[in-house]
């Protein structure tokens, strides 16, 4: 079996779609567009996003990572002010979602959530259900601040502002008055 377990920016030479629940995993066994089977192994925590490129341990494959379409819930808000207290709502109660925007005010998709469908729509959101690849934002406390690394990208995490037990943003970091 093919094993991914190496980001990288090289070309793709073969693909596996992944809902979002299964980007999340750092182990897992997918197969891939071109028929084989294969392993990913990441580091604990570290998430896959559409786009992303792992390379086989033996060097002879590159795979795309494609966010597959799914079943979400959109929440459409026709104004500023709605648009930021629905994503408030949600974000209070720590759901993953995806920022759209549209002409007036945004547009919202999270995981099917009936209780959480009925909120939104009870704040004005125009809601429906649609299917779509699911791309959520990664949030403040996402890898080294809401973004991922490939490779050598990596921060120097000797650098100053990063400790060598460095693990939340520096805005987190507490001091005696």
């Amino acid at each position: 079996m093919l094993i991914l377990n190496q980001r990288t920016n090289a070309p793709a030479t073969d693909s596996v779609a992944l809902a979002y629940d299964e980007r999340k995993r750092s182990r897992l066994k997918v197969t891939l567009a071109s028929g084989p089977e294969a392993g990913i192994f990441l580091e604990r925590g570290d998430h896959l996003h559409g786009g992303d490129r792992l390379a086989a341990e033996d060097g002879t494959a590159v795979v795309e990572i494609l966010a597959a379409p799914e079943k979400l819930i959109e929440a459409i808000a026709d104004s500023p002010l709605l648009f930021a207290r629905a994503a408030y709502h949600l974000g209070n109660r720590h759901v993953p979602v995806q920022i759209l925007p549209t002409e007036n005010g945004g547009k919202l998709r999270f995981q099917t959530d009936h209780v959480l469908a009925e909120m939104v729509h009870g704040l004005g959101c125009q809601v429906g259900e649609t299917e779509a690849p699911f791309q959520p934002e990664s949030g403040a406390y996402g890898a080294h601040g809401g973004h991922h690394h490939h490779g050598d990208e990596a921060p120097d995490l000797h650098a100053p502002g990063h400790g060598p037990h460095r693990s939340v943003p520096k805005i987190h970091e507490f001091k005696p008055r």
